[in-house]
């Protein structure tokens, strides 16, 4: 049965009828009305009861308790008054048989194996049916090689290898966590020729060097290990076997050695007391500045025969089950336009912060809004909740259900909403720029528990505070600062990768959002490992789910506002005035690199890194890449200054749209309610088509990470100059399109 279909159904069933005056409360009768009693129904202590039961038992895909949380929820909001089900995909999904980790040389010494109880957390020693460490999605294998360590494993850590000789071939590389996503990491030392990865969280990154470990602080501690997919997600997230298609019983698969986001090298993640144990013996250069992490030692790359390691992974690769719950609350006036709000429920072990800190929140937002619709209050719009399956492999249920249902978003959702776990602090916003006004109106109407102003007043003082302190200038800090000090809104980040909005905004072209609160918890360390349990959310990350409240209350309200305005309240001059912020970056970074592409010929001329390199640790010159050449980006100028201008002209017609004729007033929403599907391009991102979007990408060298402008950006990162000159007028083609319809909507504010 389509969604449509269960539209007219639930519909029918729910009746869309008054309800029995004499027993429930009369509806509010105006917006802030509205937002003040679904305020009222949010609890903590409901969300805290949930928490408990949904992190008693291991969670990952494919385990009892995982099956038992989606009926859990399922029971709930049928009982809330949704017409909800259970949407079901198999997929490919590997999980561990054996695992095998040990040093063998210089001495035999055993690594590895699942993280050790700790006695104040109950949960800790709860680990019947629980999977031991592993990274899915990587290949399996058995081998015994030298150990070479790499910083982080990214390009620049394999070039500084590359000067000083050092070759991973045939080796295991020793990969830190951090500076660009998980799954990277094998996946660069497998195109550098490498047996297998090992990758452990350095305590400089997340352990010590950031706060007390576990159980004395939120920190990792020495036994804990980070877990993850090393799916290649850069291609395509989802299913592996079923690209593109919704992976249901029947779909045409992929083969396990066919499909493209499966690595070949075996991985282990490990704890940083066993990376300690390896580096500890590793012989060759020393290490120092930025490649050396946090651990009390001395950091050597290795490369010698003298450290070997032997690394063994075994999996069952079979099709699993991922249950997807989905809920609907019919619309009363727009029934085909869907406000979409999703989080998923599936976690690495327990699951208790990533996600479900998250899940609950959603959870209290579904029951007041349940409650809502007994006093009589319908939305004008479709309300459509979803609590995912498979996130945390590779976007699995989000990912299936939109390519299942990949026309019906496309004639009909016109946003979608994002959450997964949550901590006490800042507000944290990331989505599409049209709607960072949208946002900021949001955040300006809930109270911060613990200061008591508005959200984005706490958030405008942290970053005037952490400027004043000196904090790491990152990109947009500046802006954010400027902001802040104007008491305007706040800019929200681009989207990347890393949760359930990517095939909305990235595949479909669905404008998403994407919300959260933290910054304060210091329970950073539990993530991905054994220790992320009821416990220790509820003594660092969040006492008492306080802003599991807040974040019910922020994101409430833009479904809310979502569902009941007139429009889903974009404002296009945000995103227009980004655009032409991420034109004039992509300019200055073929400058900056054609630049440093001169230099480094000057520098290797004149000798400067023979003469500057050091007898303990000799390198040699980089490899000369070529001059970056000029690229004609005025497509792209003329685009991005088009685009500001009809922008502006937009949202002035659209501040006046209570003025025009009923039917001036519908067609102009006609025009602008799919208008960001006008950012796709069939064609999709070079060497990954189901990217289509080329305003926002997860980068293929940074996978979280977000690239902007990204057919452009990454081709001159990655000195695809062609592709560049290509996607200059693909992107410049798109915005054109884009501006086109705002200034059709903009021509009928003058008619009459």
């Amino acid at each position: 049965m389509t969604l449509t279909a269960r539209l007219l159904a639930a519909g029918a069933l729910l009746g869309l009828s008054a309800p029995n005056a004499a027993q429930t409360p009369a509806a509010p009768s105006d917006a802030k009305a509205i937002e003040q009693a679904f305020d009222a129904r949010i609890s903590s202590a409901d969300q805290l009861g949930w928490l408990k039961d949904m992190s008693s038992a291991p969670n990952h895909v494919g385990s009892p308790h995982d099956r038992a949380n989606a009926e859990m929820q399922l029971a709930l909001f049928k009982q809330w008054g949704w017409d909800a089900h259970i949407e079901t995909f198999q997929v490919l999904y590997p999980t561990p048989i054996a695992t095998t980790l040990e040093l063998v040389a210089p001495e035999r010494v055993a690594l590895g194996g699942q993280e050790p109880a700790v006695p104040e957390d109950p949960s800790s020693a709860n680990l019947q049916g629980a999977l031991p460490p592993y990274v899915a999605y990587q290949g399996d294998g058995d081998v015994t090689a030298p150990v070479v360590y790499v910083n982080y494993g990214m390009p620049e850590d394999y070039e500084a290898l590359a000067a000083r000789g050092i070759s991973v071939k045939g080796r295991i590389v020793l990969a830190r966590y951090g500076g660009g996503w998980r799954g990277l990491k094998p996946k660069l030392a497998q195109e550098h020729g490498a047996a297998g990865c090992l990758i452990y969280s350095d305590p400089a990154d997340d352990g010590y060097g950031e706060r007390d470990p576990y159980p004395r602080g939120g920190g990792r501690p020495s036994t804990g290990v980070q877990r993850g997919s090393v799916q290649d997600m850069t291609q395509y997230p989802g299913d592996p076997l079923t690209p593109g298609i919704g992976a249901t019983a029947g779909a045409k698969r992929l083969t396990r050695a066919t499909a493209p986001t499966i690595l070949k090298i075996p991985a282990l993640p490990i704890s940083y007391g066993d990376a300690a144990r390896i580096m500890a013996r590793l012989e060759g250069p020393m290490i120092a500045g930025r490649a050396r992490g946090g651990l009390g030692l001395a950091y050597h790359w290795g490369g010698t025969d003298a450290v070997k390691v032997h690394l063994a992974v075994k999996s069952d690769w079979s099709l699993k089950p991922v249950y997807d719950v989905i809920a609907v609350m019919p619309g009363r006036t727009r029934p085909d336009e869907w406000v979409v709000r999703g989080n998923h429920h599936d976690g690495w072990v327990f699951g208790a912060s990533d996600p479900l800190t998250g899940q609950v929140a959603l959870m209290s937002e579904a029951k007041a809004l349940g409650a809502l619709a007994q006093t009589g209050w319908r939305p004008d719009r479709t309300i459509v909740y979803a609590s995912w399956d498979g996130e945390e492999p590779g976007l699995i249920g989000s990912t299936e259900w939109v390519e299942a249902h990949a026309d019906e978003l496309a004639a009909k959702a016109v946003v979608y909403i994002n959450t997964d776990g949550n901590g006490r602090g800042f507000l944290g916003a990331e989505g599409s720029h049209s709607l960072q006004h949208f946002v900021n109106g949001a955040a300006r109407d809930v109270i911060d528990p613990q200061t008591s102003v508005s959200v984005l007043d706490r958030l405008r003082a942290n970053v005037r505070a952490g400027a004043y302190a000196g904090s790491t200038r990152r990109e947009g800090e500046a802006l954010a600062l400027d902001a802040a000090k104007a008491g305007g809104d706040m800019p929200i980040g681009a989207l990347g990768s890393g949760s359930d909005y990517s095939a909305f905004l990235q595949h479909l072209g669905i404008p998403a959002i994407d919300i959260g609160f933290g910054g304060e918890g210091g329970g950073g360390g539990s993530y991905h490992s054994v220790y992320d349990s009821f416990y220790h959310v509820t003594k660092f990350d969040d006492p008492g789910l306080v802003y599991g409240a807040v974040l019910s209350k922020m994101v409430g309200r833009l479904v809310l506002r979502a569902a009941d305005g007139p429009r889903v309240p974009a404002r296009y001059g945000d995103f227009a005035t980004t655009v032409a912020r991420y034109v004039g970056e992509v300019k200055t970074l073929a400058a900056g690199q054609r630049e440093k592409d001169r230099t480094l010929r000057d520098l290797t001329r004149d000798g400067a890194f023979r003469l500057a390199s050091s007898p303990d640790d000799p390198t040699v010159a980089p490899a000369d890449k070529g001059i970056t050449p000029q690229i004609d980006m005025l497509a792209l100028d003329d685009a991005a200054d088009r685009l500001v201008r009809s922008a502006h002209a937009a949202d002035a017609a659209v501040d006046r749209l209570a003025t025009l004729p009923v039917a001036t007033q519908a067609r102009m929403l006609a025009l602008l309610r799919d208008i960001d599907q006008l950012l796709i391009d069939r064609a999709g991102l070079p060497g990954r088509p189901w990217f289509r979007n080329l305003i926002y990408a997860p980068g293929t060298l940074t996978g979280y990470g977000a690239k902007t402008l990204p057919g452009v950006r990454e081709a001159i990162e990655q000195r695809r100059f062609a592709d560049a000159t290509t996607y200059v007028a693909r992107t410049a083609a798109v915005l054109n399109a884009y501006a086109d319809r705002l200034d059709a909507a903009a021509a009928l504010a003058k008619t009459r």
